[in-house]
C-alpha cells in the first residue's frame, strides 16, 4: 500500500452506513512491551452487486498495554460509540478466551470469532485489491498510525516494528464486510422444484 493510493482514499465524511463492524487483533500481554491490540471500526455501503460495495474507515481505536479486560472493554466500547453490528475477533493467540472475555464485559455482544489460517500478507492481498480497486475510503484526518502501518506493509511482509496490529483487524474487518459476503453473493442459486 503506498502512500499515494491512501491519500486518493480520504473523505472528510462518510455516507450513512448499511453495516459497521469493530475488528480486534487482541493482544495477550499487558505491559508497556506488549503488542497493541488493534482495533478498527470500519463501516460498508452494500447496495447491488458487490463490485458496486463501498467501504469506509471510520475509526481506529487501538490501545496498547492493556490487559484482556481492558482491550475488550475498549472494542465494546467503539461498538457502542459507532453503533456496530459486530465485534470480529481473531482467536488464534487466545483462542476461546478471547470470546469469553468479551461475554465477561458484554453477555450479548453480537460475536464473530475468526481463524487466521494464512499468513498475513496472503490474507490482505484481496483486501489491497479493494484498495487497488478505489473501494475502500479513510475518513480524513483520523488514522494515521493505522496508514503508516499500512505503508509498511510489503510482499515479503511487515516492515515495521512489532506487529502490524492495527492493519490485522482492519483486514478482518473488510474481509467480515466485503469479501466473504461477496464470495457467498456470487455462489450460483439452486432453485427447487
Amino acid at each position: 500500500m503506498t502512500s499515494e493510493m491512501i491519500e486518493v482514499a480520504q473523505v472528510a465524511k462518510p455516507p450513512d452506513m448499511d453495516r459497521v463492524v469493530v475488528a480486534v487483533d487482541p493482544g495477550v500481554s499487558s505491559g508497556a512491551n506488549a503488542d497493541e491490540c488493534g482495533i478498527d471500526v470500519v463501516g460498508a455501503v452494500a447496495k447491488g452487486a458487490p463490485q458496486d460495495w463501498r467501504a469506509f474507515v471510520l475509526a481506529d481505536c487501538t490501545v496498547a498495554g492493556l490487559g484482556p479486560s481492558g482491550w475488550a472493554k475498549a472494542a465494546i466500547a467503539a461498538m457502542e460509540q459507532f453503533g456496530a453490528d459486530r465485534l470480529v475477533a481473531e482467536v488464534n493467540q487466545g483462542g476461546q478466551l478471547v470470546a469469553e472475555v468479551i461475554r465477561q464485559i458484554d453477555p450479548q455482544v453480537p460475536y464473530k470469532a475468526v481463524h487466521a489460517s494464512r499468513g498475513k500478507v496472503a490474507r490482505a492481498e484481496p483486501v489491497a485489491a479493494l484498495y487497488e480497486q478505489g473501494r475502500v475510503s479513510h475518513v480524513t484526518g483520523k488514522l494515521d498510525a493505522l496508514e503508516d502501518q499500512m505503508t509498511r506493509m510489503t510482499a515479503r511482509g511487515y516492515a515495521g516494528d512489532g506487529s502490524p496490529d492495527r492493519v490485522d483487524a482492519l483486514v478482518w474487518a473488510l474481509h467480515e464486510l466485503m469479501i466473504e459476503p461477496a464470495a457467498v453473493w456470487r455462489r450460483p442459486k439452486v432453485r427447487s422444484l
